[in-house]
């Protein structure tokens, strides 16, 4: 699409760019097929491959985020890098060295907000979990997903923004009130974890909508983005193969869905039906993404191990 109106002296720099960005992601693919082939030979239980195989992503992100964007950021040194790497959660390097005056520091309520969030995880996990019968395993694996969800993603690492927001860094929450979405597109695109987000947009959706078109964007997003799921979640646990990738396919089947003219008419004007309408799609096939294998071979042999159960 903007491809399309470059000035011809500009589209090699811009195929060279594509070239680049496709030889980092290939060479973090190998680096990541290396981890794997290394946990095979190691024995650890499922939920200890589960996070070597998440922080050994999260590393090639960072990665990707690093190179594709410190080239337009402020001069940065080794220092800044360091900072970056291993103290934000983050995959924004462009939000996270540019300098900003015009932000306002956090809050003492969300402060007070972030805290109950993460005290309420804590409750969750370690009081609550304990509490549920062992004949029902199911419901122990996502409550305590739920619990871990509310102590990391929505309660410590939003404190970890509000700190860094004190220090003059403009960074914000990976996480921002989920709950409120009416539409998908606002589920995907600003509240549900805005640092993958900016990943996927910048290495994927964005690289496919200037060759192939929006469409394709939003299904190639949707499709790597359930095969990355894939691998953190069926591969350690064995079991429960092509869920989660069905799960996002069926995300990327309802964005597009509700840009068509008929689904814009039902759900102009209505937060309830937008909130139903993402509600069932986020919620109802929950079980694709968090399936049985997952639960059992993983979420609960790590709430064991954490002294949780």
């Amino acid at each position: 699409m903007r491809s399309m109106f470059l000035e011809p002296q500009l589209r090699p720099v811009v195929r060279n760019r594509r070239f680049e960005i496709a030889g980092r992601a290939l060479v973090g693919g190998c680096g990541l097929l290396a981890v794997m082939g290394g946990i095979t030979k190691l024995h650890l239980p499922a939920w200890g491959q589960m996070w070597i195989v998440a922080f050994s992503l999260f590393g090639i992100f960072k990665w990707l985020s690093w190179t594709r964007h410190s080239d337009r950021t402020t001069v940065a040194s080794r220092r800044t890098a360091l900072v970056y790497f291993f103290g934000w959660v983050g995959l924004d390097a462009d939000e996270f060295l540019r300098e900003r005056w015009d932000f306002v520091r956090p809050a003492r309520r969300e402060w007070c907000a972030a805290l109950g969030k993460t005290l309420l995880g804590a409750a969750i996990i370690w009081l609550f979990v304990r509490r549920l019968p062992d004949q029902f395993p199911m419901a122990i694996g996502m409550t305590g997903l739920v619990g871990l969800g509310l102590f990391l993603h929505f309660g410590l690492f939003h404190l970890l923004a509000l700190a860094w927001r004190e220090r003059g860094v403009a960074v914000s929450p990976i996480m921002d009130a989920p709950l409120r979405s009416t539409s998908l597109a606002e589920f995907w695109g600003r509240r549900w974890n805005r640092a993958y987000r900016q990943v996927s947009f910048d290495c994927i959706f964005r690289p496919c909508v200037e060759r192939l078109g929006a469409t394709a964007g939003v299904v190639a997003a949707f499709l790597i983005s359930g095969l990355i799921h894939d691998l953190v979640i069926s591969v350690p646990a064995r079991g429960g193969y092509g869920g989660p990738t069905t799960y996002f396919l069926l995300h990327g089947v309802g964005l597009l869905g509700e840009r068509t003219a008929p689904a814009r008419r039902f759900l102009r004007g209505s937060r309830v039906r937008g909130w139903c309408y993402t509600a069932l799609f986020v919620i109802g096939p929950i079980g694709l993404l968090f399936h049985q294998p997952f639960l059992a071979n993983v979420v609960i042999s790590f709430l064991k191990a954490i002294g949780a159960r």
